[in-house]
This record gives structure tokens, C-alpha cells and sequence, in this order.
């Protein structure tokens, strides 16, 4: 029996049934605690179920995605007759060409880049190429006399300025549009492009003369298997029968592998902001569950005056915030699972995404456990304070402030839980280091949020004296015992700094794309230059652009198979590094080292070099794959495995634009190897009649070679910049809205005492217009502090992402700063008054009877 008359094992049930009575009267109180769980849940949940719903998506459609259960595909060659003799046997085989170049309407007036792709009567496999007018792909692909069909994605129509039915020239081929791409069912397998589609017939490809020696082709062979399940085995038998062909071979259940990747690290992004928006929710919960527990002290001290113990008194306030905590989540997890729903609308023409709806249970699972992590941590300490209320708290509202730390019970319970919820971030992250790092940034910043409120109290304390009364009572509410600066400072401060951070970062990478680097790249790049082309090629750019500076280089491309003679797909190699080693990468030779790049360890071959086939490395990518002066690379080049050993290691200025190689080799590795070549020419000064000069120039007299210009492929990638700059604008909103929420509810919980002060004040001669300033005053001083802070955070955080990361120039944006400093104003300024509006109303009476 305990000192209750109560069982001690009925204790749980008796602190259920008084929760429960306690919670008939409603809600009131927490509403701001289930927005800030509701709003973190949702987030969580909606982005991983969203993420789920496209890999999954990615998994189920993969055959027709591939349009194939099998994809073997293979750079500037096609297969040897053994090769295609294996894959013959495979099952029914759709052979496809893909390859950048040049279509020029007939009289040479207009011309556009194109992701040109040749496929045969096979194509395709699985699934359905859907065109305007609906017609067989055999019919719109077929030779009508000289002129041979084809279809066009509608951008390149319009840009060209033609219409269906128009005729162009690929190559030395003459084609007509007879229909436009609707849907391509592999154009997601087939990965991003930065030109319009074309198709065309293997015969018409072959008839454009633009497949020659050394040009960048990619040769794509997919085949339907009789019995799907033995892919795996299919995969394995060509790798083992053909070590050395330098294949990249993809399956149905692999479809979309950099899609898939990249739509992985983004949810991981948006789940840590998601994440943010929990962890600011629960200091949320902590203001929400102290400001209940104050207005239940008279209750609490009731409980302990009719001999209710201090543990019984938690529990069942304990009982009382997991039951709201997990109507908070239950709405956070509805609004979650109707995201990926919302979102397929929008996404669905893009993204292979379900437009059905569907539940994830695990995505729901880990939000949930999420958000009950959260509500528990940052309810434990505020409990804690409140089992401290005496029994003669019953009798004197005003006479006691919980202080000092709790208990260390509810010490080590926050502790479990605040380490639990960075253990699942970090276990549950695709980059765990860069988890690691989310982690500890909020860590600090809650720490340097908090050292910000100090400093501020501080200086407060330490003013001079004002004339002013009004900001005399302001400067006094800054510092005194219960002020609301560290609740202010820490909601508003780690949402705005975060929402900074994204500006700085999106405005220097917009500014680089469009300013700084458009100015510093090369004007185009000329690709699948024939050696017999490469003397009359630079006739042509010196009589365009007579200013400007030619670069030429060799060009090859192949694969890394094996680092030190060990299978790179046995390899773990962390995320920065993946891409060197996923799929072929453009190689060259040379015999001094290239003018854009600084050696960083080891040496240059001598000029006349004839030895062991050694390699130059870019550091920081071998940094990456954890490769060191002396060790081996092997590349696949056009079939044959050639190893070379790595001489030194040099930096290369890749945001330059410049012709950039992540190896370069001495020139006797590929000695004889046939190849085309690469180059650039550079005039900043150049205007945009010599640029259609160059274009249209290169274009009719060498149609088989492709020009790409730098600013057009600028365009593109800073529009693709756009569309993802709104995406984490949103969800960083998310974050600033739970902010927000958690400011208001700092707010009311400091209602109590705002009451108090007052009504002393009104009673002592104040009037309302001077409170009203003083409030004002106080708020825009906090709001002023908490945006300075948040530009200061924010700035070193972008300056670390843009420079160290991204290797790029970083600098501040005025307009950045204006804009947040006048929405912290606002924020604070704004709620402040609509929160204590209803507190200069009070009457006197009933608050000065309780002193």
C-alpha cells in the first residue's frame, strides 16, 4: 500500500483515469503542441512515402521503364560478333543508338541540338511510344524516297520555328517529322538530356553518315527475355563470358539507378529539413507542456495536498502528452500519406510516380516514431519542473517559479531520447555523414541560440539609462526573470537561418550560372571532330569568330573496371566519388600538363615519355576513391582493358567550364587508338550575330559535327535550378512555419506574467499606448537580434556549402539580408501585439487578489 491508500500496481490505472477526466475539458493549451508534431510528422512522412512511392514506381514498372528486362550497353563500338551471338541467344533483341548532334532545316537558315536516337522495328520492347497523331512507329520511321521519317519532341519543333511535317537534315540524311513524342516509355531509363528528343530509324543513322571513328555513340542492345526470373543469371553468364567488353549492363529491377540515387539523397535532404521542422516543433512542446503545467498548478498542488506523490502527479500529466502527442502524429501521418497523392498529380508527366493512392507503412512508421521521440524528449524537462510545485502553491498564485534543473531521472529520460533521435537520423540516412554533420550544426546552433538570448540579456542589463519609459520597460522585459528572449531567439532563429542559407546558396549559384561563369566559359564545344575534319574546322571558327582562342584536344571515352586490380563494383566508395566510377567517363592524352589545372603531388611525364602507360588523377575525386601516388586504374577503351599507374595528382577548376578530364593519360597509353577530338573556342567579347555565325558555319560545313553552346546548356541547368530551388524553398517553409508556430506558443506561455506586469503597471499610472509601445519595442529588439543572428549563421553556412563544397565564389546579398530582417520584424513585432492585445484588457481585481 502506499502513503494513498492506493496499490502501488494500480498506480498506472488510477493515473489513466485522472488523465482522462482531466482532458474532458478539451484541448486548450496544446493546440500549438499538436501543430508543431503535426507539421514535423507530415513532413517526415510525405517525403519518405513520396520517395518510396517513385522508387517503387521505378521497381514495378522497370521493364517498361527499360523497355526491356535487359540492358547491355556499350560506348563508340558496337558488338563483336561473339557479343551479339550471345545476345542473340538471350531472347528478342531491340538494338537502339543514342548520340548528341546537329538538325538544320534544309536551307541552312536554323539549327538546334538534338538527343538524337535511332531505333529499329523491334523498339520497343515493353511498353508504348505514345505520338501526335497516334500511328505505328514503323510507319512514321519509314523511307519515303530520299527522305526518311521521324519524330520530334515539340521544343525542338519550336525552336527550329517549324511545324509537323517540316524536313531537316541530320548528318548528310534528309528527314521529315511526321508526328510529335507524347510519352517515350524508356526516357526515363535513357537519363536527362539537355536537348529535344529526336527519333529516327537505324537505317537513317546509318544513312547520316554521323557514326564514325571515334565519335560518341552509345550502342544500346535490349532483349525480352522468355523467363524474366533469370536476369540475374543472364547478367552474371555475360560477365563472366565477356570480362573485358567493357558493357554496362542494367535489368528491369534497376531501371532508373542515377534517378533512383538522386531522388534518394534529395528526400534524405528534404527528411532533415523535415526533421529541423520537428526539432524546432519540439521546443514547441516543451513552451506548450510548461505553459499547460502552470496553469495546472492550483491541480498539481490539490494532487499534493490530499497526499498524491510527485511520481503520480507526472505520470499522469506524462499519460496526458503522449495522448495528445499521438493525436498530433495521427493527423501528421494522414496529412503524410495524402502527400505522395497531391504530389503524383504534378509529378506524374515527369516522374514514374503512382497516380493512385497507396499507404507506406514504413515511411508512416518511421515519422511516427519520429515525432513520439520528439514529443517525449522535450515534454521529460518541463515535467520535471512541474513535480516540484509545493502544496502551498494551492494558496498563492504568483508565489513560486519552478527553478534549476529537474530530478536527473528526467535528466538521462531526455538525454535517451534526444540520442534515440539522432541514432534513428543517422541510422535511416543514405549519406551518413552528412547526417552526422546535420546533427551536430543543429546541436550547436541550439547551443549558440542560446549563448545568443544570453548576450542579449546581457547587454539589456547593461544599457545606459533611457529617457523613454516605454523603451525603459522594453529594455527591463529583455532581461528579467522569466523574459521570453530565450524562446524567441531560439524558435525564430535556427528557421530563419536555415531559410538564409537556402537564399545565399540558390542566389550565388544562380548569380555564378548566369554572371560570373557564363562570362568565363567557352562560347561552344565542338564534339566528334574527325582528324581529316580538324584543319578546315578551324578555318571556319577563325573566319566567324576571328577573336577568339581555339582549344583542341584528343578525346576518348571509357570505363574505370578495376582501382589496384579490384573489381570497382566490389568497391565501396563514398557518395561524393560514385559518379567517376558510374559509367564512362571522358578520357585524353597529352604530353605537358593541360593550362587549367595545378599539380598537387607527383610529376609530369617528360614530353617524349615511352614507358609504362601512366595516368594523371584529379585529387579530389581520388581523394574520393581513396587512390594514392603509385596505385593502378584500369579503363575499358573500345573493348580492351588498358592499366596505367597513377603519376600525379593535379587540381582541376571544373566550375571554369573549361575542357576538364578526371584522368589524363601519357600519350603512348593509347598509342594508334582511333579517336575524335574535342574543342572549345573562347571570345567573352563575342556578339550574338558571330555566335550564329560560328553555329551556322560548323553546321553546313560539317554536319557530322556537334555543337553544343555553353550559354544555351547554362539556360537549362539554371532553369532545372529553378524547379528545385522551389522544392526546398517549401520545404524550409516548413521549417519557418513551425517557427513561427513555436514563437506564438512562447508567446502564450508568457501570458501569464504579461498579465501580471500588466496590471501593476495600469495600476501604477501606465497607460495602454505606452504598453503597447513598450511591447513593440521589446519585440523588435528581439526580432532585430534573431534576424542579425540568422544572417550571420546563415551566410557562414552558405559561404561553407558555395565555396568549400561547390567550389565556387561566395558572396553576401544585400537583398537577402533586407528581406530577413524585415520578415523577423514582422513575425515578431506582428504576433507580439496580436498575443498581448488581450492582456491589456485585464481587470485588475481578480490578478492583485492572487499576489
Amino acid at each position: 500500500m502506499s502513503e494513498t491508500g492506493i496499490p502501488r500496481g494500480f498506480r498506472p490505472l488510477l493515473a489513466l483515469r485522472l488523465a482522462l477526466r482531466e482532458m474532458r475539458g478539451g484541448l486548450r493549451g496544446f493546440y500549438i503542441f499538436l501543430a508543431c508534431i503535426a507539421l514535423g510528422t507530415a513532413a517526415i512522412a510525405g517525403v519518405n512515402s513520396l520517395s518510396q512511392s517513385i522508387s517503387g514506381s521505378i521497381a514495378a514498372e522497370g521493364q517498361k521503364l527499360l523497355a526491356a528486362d535487359i540492358r547491355f550497353e556499350l560506348d563508340n563500338r558496337v558488338a563483336t560478333p561473339e557479343e551479339r551471338a550471345f545476345l542473340d541467344g538471350l531472347g528478342h533483341i531491340s538494338v537502339s543508338a543514342g548520340l548528341r548532334s546537329m538538325s538544320r532545316l534544309p536551307d541552312g537558315s536554323n539549327q538546334a541540338l538534338v538527343e538524337l536516337k535511332a531505333v529499329d522495328g523491334a523498339y520497343p520492347l515493353y511498353g508504348k511510344l505514345e505520338s501526335e497523331p497516334e500511328r505505328p512507329i514503323s510507319e512514321l520511321l519509314a523511307r519515303k524516297g530520299d527522305v526518311y521519317g521521324a519524330i520530334a519532341a515539340p521544343l525542338l519543333l519550336e525552336r527550329l520555328g517549324v511545324s509537323p511535317g517540316a524536313e531537316l537534315l541530320i548528318g548528310k540524311a534528309r528527314v521529315r517529322v511526321n508526328a510529335t513524342i507524347a510519352r517515350e516509355p524508356d526516357a526515363v531509363s535513357d537519363g536527362f538530356g539537355f536537348a529535344p528528343r529526336l527519333m529516327i530509324s537505324s537505317e537513317a543513322l546509318a544513312a547520316s553518315g554521323l557514326v564514325q571513328t571515334g565519335s560518341l555513340v552509345e550502342h544500346i542492345y535490349k532483349i525480352r527475355l522468355a523467363d524474366p526470373a533469370e536476369v540475374a543469371a543472364f547478367r552474371n553468364e555475360a560477365q563472366r563470358r565477356f570480362p573485358s567488353a567493357g558493357w554496362s549492363i542494367r535489368t528491369s529491377g534497376n531501371a532508373a539507378p542515377s534517378l533512383t540515387a538522386n531522388i534518394t539523397r534529395f528526400s534524405q535532404f528534404l527528411t532533415l529539413v523535415g526533421l529541423t521542422a520537428l526539432i524546432v516543433g519540439g521546443v514547441g512542446v516543451g513552451n506548450a507542456v510548461r505553459s499547460y503545467l502552470d496553469g495546472k498548478r492550483s491541480v498539481i498542488a490539490t494532487f499534493k495536498c490530499l497526499g498524491a506523490p510527485a511520481s503520480l502527479v507526472a505520470t499522469v500529466y506524462l499519460t496526458q502528452i503522449l495522448m495528445i502527442a499521438s493525436i498530433g502524429i495521427a493527423v501528421g501521418l494522414v496529412l503524410g500519406a495524402l502527400i505522395p497523392f497531391v504530389a503524383a498529380q504534378f509529378l506524374a508527366d515527369v516522374l514514374p510516380v503512382s497516380t493512385s493512392f497507396e499507404l507506406y507503412p514504413s515511411a508512416l512508421a518511421l515519422a511516427a516514431l519520429f515525432g513520439l521521440l520528439t514529443a517525449i524528449a522535450f515534454a521529460i524537462l518541463p515535467l520535471g519542473r512541474a513535480r516540484k510545485v509545493p502544496a502551498t502553491a494551492l494558496f498563492r498564485q504568483q508565489g513560486f517559479e519552478p527553478s534549476g534543473l529537474p530530478a536527473w531521472p528526467y535528466l538521462i529520460g531526455a538525454l535517451v531520447c534526444l540520442s534515440a533521435l539522432a541514432g534513428l537520423a543517422v541510422w535511416t540516412a543514405y549519406d551518413r555523414y552528412i547526417s552526422l554533420i546535420f546533427l551536430g550544426a543543429v546541436a550547436f546552433s541550439f547551443i549558440v541560440l542560446r549563448a545568443v538570448a544570453l548576450l542579449i540579456a546581457w547587454l539589456a542589463r547593461r544599457s545606459p539609462r533611457v529617457h523613454s519609459p516605454a523603451l525603459r520597460l522594453a529594455i527591463g522585459n529583455i532581461h528579467r526573470p522569466g523574459a521570453l528572449t530565450p524562446s524567441v531567439v531560439l524558435s525564430l532563429g535556427l528557421g530563419l537561418a536555415l531559410l538564409v542559407t537556402l537564399a545565399l546558396i540558390d542566389g550565388n549559384l544562380r548569380r555564378e550560372l548566369t554572371g560570373n561563369m557564363a562570362e568565363r566559359a567557352p562560347n561552344f564545344f565542338f564534339i566528334d571532330i574527325q582528324s581529316s575534319e580538324i584543319d578546315g574546322f578551324r578555318s571556319v571558327l577563325r573566319q566567324a569568330m576571328p577573336k577568339g582562342k581555339i582549344v583542341e584536344v584528343p578525346m576518348l571515352r571509357g570505363r574505370i573496371v578495376q582501382l589496384n586490380g579490384e573489381d570497382v563494383n566490389r568497391r565501396s566508395v563514398p557518395p561524393g566519388g560514385q559518379w567517376v566510377l558510374r559509367g564512362d567517363r571522358g578520357i585524353t592524352y597529352a604530353r605537358n600538363r593541360p593550362e587549367n589545372s595545378t599539380l598537387t603531388e607527383g610529376a609530369w611525364w617528360p614530353a617524349d615519355y615511352d614507358g609504362e602507360p601512366l595516368v594523371s588523377f584529379s585529387a579530389e575525386e581520388a581523394g574520393e576513391l581513396g587512390l594514392k601516388l603509385g596505385d593502378t586504374v584500369t579503363v575499358n577503351v573500345l573493348g580492351r582493358n588498358v592499366t596505367a599507374r597513377i603519376a600525379n595528382f593535379r587540381q582541376v577548376q571544373w566550375e571554369s567550364l573549361a575542357i576538364n578530364f578526371v584522368m589524363v593519360f601519357s600519350p603512348n597509353t593509347f598509342a594508334g587508338a582511333p579517336h575524335a577530338w574535342l574543342a572549345t573556342i573562347i571570345d567573352p567579347q563575342a556578339t550574338a550575330a558571330e555566335e550564329a555565325a560560328v553555329l551556322k558555319g560548323v553546321t553546313n560545313a560539317y554536319p557530322t559535327i556537334t555543337s553544343v553552346r555553353v550559354k544555351d546548356a547554362l539556360d537549362i541547368v539554371n532553369s532545372l535550378l529553378g524547379q528545385l530551388a522551389t522544392a526546398i524553398r517549401a520545404a524550409a517553409a516548413v521549417a519557418l512555419i513551425a517557427s513561427v508556430l513555436v514563437l506564438a506558443g512562447a508567446l502564450a506561455a508568457g501570458n501569464r506574467a504579461r498579465i501580471h506586469d500588466a496590471v501593476v503597471l495600469k495600476t501604477l499610472g501606465a497607460t495602454r499606448g505606452t504598453l503597447i509601445r513598450a511591447f513593440s519595442y521589446e519585440y523588435a529588439i528581439l526580432g532585430l537580434a534573431t534576424a542579425l543572428f540568422a544572417l550571420f549563421a546563415g551566410g557562414v553556412s552558405a559561404w561553407f556549402v558555395v565555396s568549400r563544397i561547390m567550389t565556387l565564389p561566395s558572396s553576401f546579398l544585400p537583398d537577402v539580408a533586407v528581406t530577413t530582417i524585415a520578415f523577423a520584424l514582422l513575425v515578431t513585432v506582428g504576433m507580439g501585439l496580436a498575443g498581448t492585445w488581450r492582456v491589456l484588457g485585464q481587470k485588475a481585481a481578480p490578478v492583485l487578489r492572487e499576489l
